[in-house]
């Protein structure tokens, strides 16, 4: 698999001005520039998003099939297996929902493939 970087090329002037007006460092105001966050209602989404700015997770296909069959699972004490991938949104992703299951009183073992 061949992977290949993506230089960006910088506005520099932009990124002073975000970072005087926000007073932000050059390396968050560089990456607001990059990903043209610029507006305040924008940088604040970016920045401190709520519940409210985060898409709908029911738009995923069947995931309301997946939400019934962990309430199943809670609702009978079944042990659980999470399974995921080794890279950071895969871990990340894992150790919330094993984290939660386990609040609800289950038992989890998780499994990483590579």
């Amino acid at each position: 698999m061949n992977k290949r970087w993506e230089i960006y090329e910088t506005d520099e002037e932009k990124i002073k001005n975000l970072q005087e007006k926000y007073n932000i460092n050059k390396l968050l105001a560089t990456i607001l520039s990059n990903r043209n966050i610029i507006e305040e209602n924008k940088l604040r989404k970016f920045l401190e998003p709520t519940r409210n700015d985060f898409y709908n997770p029911f738009l995923i296909k069947d995931m309301d099939i997946a939400v019934d069959r962990i309430v199943q699972a809670i609702k009978n004490n079944e042990k659980v297996v999470i399974y995921g991938d080794y890279d950071v949104d895969g871990i990340t992703s894992i150790t919330v929902l094993k984290s939660f299951l386990k609040d609800q009183g289950l038992e989890c073992r998780n499994i990483y493939s590579k």
